[in-house]
């Protein structure tokens, strides 16, 4: 009887959001000086490494054969954000583990695929999924409405246009309105759903209520916070993509530690 009603309040906890805490911008600068510390005892760049040089093998390979893909290099790249908490969510269990006490070596970096956040993690993952294709898709439509009308050109005539051209200017514009509508949707549902699915294995419906909770209680620092995501990530990706090695694990770290203070555990 007692096991079947902890069960029972095991399974009220996971399908239950969390209470949202305020945060500051101390917070945000103390979450990112833990996810260096994490960083330099576990280091994320080692795995990420190979990783990193497919992708940007793949996508060299592709420019190289299909000029025409140039348009969608840059909302890829900014898409790439919106799937960031996906890979992070090894780094969100090493660091869980790591306040634990537990054994965070990298061989636990799948843990979460293999217990009981797989659930939530793959659907909160198809969430993203959605948006990133809604994105390219808004991008896509946008471009085609735009500099599109300017029929194929060479990524050197795509450059020229797009700052030369009230097409190019309308593209920019508009595209950069629409492209921080799905950043900050994607910030409010996934910043703190990811590691909470990890943490607990609590539900993706639960662990977005609670994450979008968070947001709204605490808009304007959370607002800094995806700027802060942004700025790295766009340093991490100039030279070559090599700079997301230190990116990615840092930043996954660093959510970690400050999903640890936005939400009552």
């Amino acid at each position: 009887m007692q096991g079947q009603t902890e069960a029972n309040a095991a399974a009220s906890a996971a399908t239950s959001p969390l209470e949202a805490r305020p945060l500051t911008n101390d917070d945000l600068g103390w979450a990112l000086n833990r996810g260096w510390e994490d960083f330099k005892l576990r280091r994320g760049d080692l795995l990420l490494l190979p990783i990193i040089y497919v992708i940007v093998g793949i996508v060299a390979s592709a420019l190289a054969f299909n000029a025409a893909l140039f348009p969608v290099i840059f909302p890829l790249a900014a898409g790439f954000a919106l799937v960031g908490p996906i890979a992070a969510a090894g780094f969100y269990e090493l660091a869980r583990r790591h306040e634990a006490g537990l054994d965070s070596g990298w061989s636990h970096f799948l843990d979460p695929l293999k217990g009981r956040p797989r659930g939530p993690l793959l659907a909160l993952s198809a969430m993203l999924l959605v948006l990133f294709l809604a994105w390219l898709a808004s991008a896509q439509a946008i471009y085609g409405a735009t500099l599109g009308r300017l029929g194929p050109v060479t990524p050197a005539d795509f450059m020229r246009d797009l700052f030369s051209t009230s097409q190019g200017l309308t593209m920019i514009i508009v595209g950069n309105l629409v492209g921080g509508l799905f950043a900050v949707v994607t910030l409010a549902v996934s910043a703190f759903s990811f590691p909470l699915a990890v943490d607990k294995g609590t539900a993706a419906g639960a662990a977005v209520a609670t994450s979008v909770a968070v947001f709204r209680r605490n808009p304007a620092v959370m607002l800094g916070w995806g700027l802060r995501v942004a700025l790295i990530l766009l340093l991490g990706a100039l030279p070559l993509f090599v700079g997301l090695m230190l990116a990615l694990p840092v930043l996954g770290y660093a959510t970690w530690h400050l999903y640890t203070r936005a939400v009552h555990r």
